[in-house]
């Protein structure tokens, strides 16, 4: 299941891709206010995201934070393993953290093993083929530097 800190992050990661990279850095409690997300716990979520390299971060009264990257090149799959961990529902179904399940005698000759990583698959499928633009802009509309979509006004910063 999907954690309420992958959801806020998701969100927080939305909003700064609507924010890109015309409105350059946006201030934590904007993104707070904006998104209804306690503060403290945006301020470590956007800590995370920094430290994986998907936001830049800076202080000060000018400061905030912004999508390091294209919000194109940062798929849903992506925050979310930097939040919650790998998609697969087991451990020995995960293919960027693989590890036999605990409670396996076998990994080879679990029943349960193809099932979960047909279900990872189908998960990972959909997720890494949704980036952070599909999720800022639904219509497909696309924006060039500095240009905005219609419908969408600029941060109050």
């Amino acid at each position: 299941m999907l954690s309420s800190k992958a959801k806020y992050a998701l969100r927080a990661a939305t909003l700064l891709a609507e924010h890109y990279p015309a409105a350059g850095w946006t201030p934590t409690f904007l993104i707070a206010e904006r998104e209804r997300i306690p503060r403290k716990f945006l301020e470590a979520i956007l800590v995370q995201l920094r430290d994986n390299g998907m936001v830049d971060s800076r202080r000060g009264s000018l400061g905030g934070h912004r999508l390091a990257r294209e919000p194109s090149s940062i798929s849903v799959a992506d925050i979310i393993r930097v939040i919650d961990g790998p998609l697969a529902l087991t451990p020995c179904a995960s293919v960027t953290r693989f590890r036999p399940c605990i409670d396996c005698g076998d990994v080879n000759a679990c029943r349960l093993r193809n099932l979960m990583r047909e279900a990872r698959d189908a998960v990972a499928e959909v997720l890494e083929n949704r980036s952070l633009s599909s999720l800022a802009w639904p219509s497909g509309e696309s924006t060039s530097a500095g240009e905005r979509p219609s419908g969408l006004s600029q941060p109050a910063i």
